[in-house]
């Protein structure tokens, strides 16, 4: 297995990969870095995912495969598919679509309450669609959403995530760090399930409603609460709270569960936003 002394220097503008010309980084992180790529046979621009090599082991390989597999049956308006995941030039690379922007660049903008609750509903019902069909996120954060120019949210990663929250959690679990993020406790200490997600989205909803990302131990209320109250009708924070329980048992079963109880609250919510 490679170690992080091999790893190689980033990608340069203009390098090539493959049929892929480099144009930009545009995320990077302890599991991976994003590239912006011009496809020179398809003229199209993607956006190209490249673990680092010292994650790239035969265990991660065939785990991600398996993701991989159930991933392609997935076919939602707020699911991001893989157009390819292989090795160019002896790197291992997962081909998508490329979005206008992340939701995270989203957030740095003021965003109206009407368009929040719209990008929620989108990312719960992405969720859910995976949920029934027994395939959890594990990594469900701002940085995992795209955005498309028509508004259209859709949610990324999914062959990915499993993978690469296995390597944090065991970081966090030797060093004692805690939790991370949009992490539920649970999934912290190794034990993810569709309640995890559901915990997730409560983090980003609230993130996404009040502006303000709560932080662990997760007592209710947390900081930017006013502002989410100001908002919001008493059943949407209602769905919140409960999503965003310590204990796994009292939350939302699953995203299909929480979808349900979100419309319902959202229909009340847009009654009262003035015409």
């Amino acid at each position: 297995m490679a170690t992080r002394h091999s790893e190689p220097n980033h990608l340069r503008v203009r390098q090539r990969l493959g049929k892929y010309r480099i144009e930009r980084r545009i995320a990077q992180g302890g599991f991976a870095n994003v590239y912006q790529a011009l496809d020179t046979i398809e003229g199209v621009r993607v956006a190209l995912k490249m673990p680092h090599h010292f994650n790239v082991t035969a265990s991660m390989l065939d785990t991600f495969q398996r993701e991989a597999r159930l991933v392609a049956k997935l076919d939602h308006p707020n699911i991001l598919p893989l157009k390819d995941a292989s090795f160019i030039d002896g790197r291992f690379v997962i081909t998508s679509k490329l979005g206008e922007r992340t939701l995270a660049d989203r957030l740095r903008k003021r965003i109206s309450f009407q368009a929040a609750l719209e990008l929620i509903e989108q990312m719960i019902a992405a969720v859910a669609y995976a949920h029934e069909n027994r395939i959890i996120h594990c990594d469900l954060k701002p940085e995992n959403m795209i955005l498309l120019p028509d508004g259209r949210l859709q949610l990324t990663d999914f062959g990915i995530a499993k993978v690469a929250q296995r390597t944090i959690v065991r970081t966090m679990i030797a060093s004692g760090s805690g939790t991370v993020g949009y992490m539920a406790p649970e999934q912290a200490m190794g034990r993810p399930s569709a309640r995890s997600d559901v915990f997730a989205m409560g983090l980003l909803s609230y993130r996404i409603l009040a502006g303000v990302l709560p932080e662990w131990p997760y007592q209710w209320p947390p900081r930017g609460y006013a502002n989410l109250r100001r908002k919001a009708h008493p059943d949407l924070i209602s769905v919140i709270r409960k999503s965003l329980e310590i204990r796994p048992n009292r939350r939302y079963r699953d995203a299909s569960d929480m979808l349900v109880a979100f419309r319902k609250a959202k229909r009340k919510c847009l009654r009262r936003i003035p015409r």
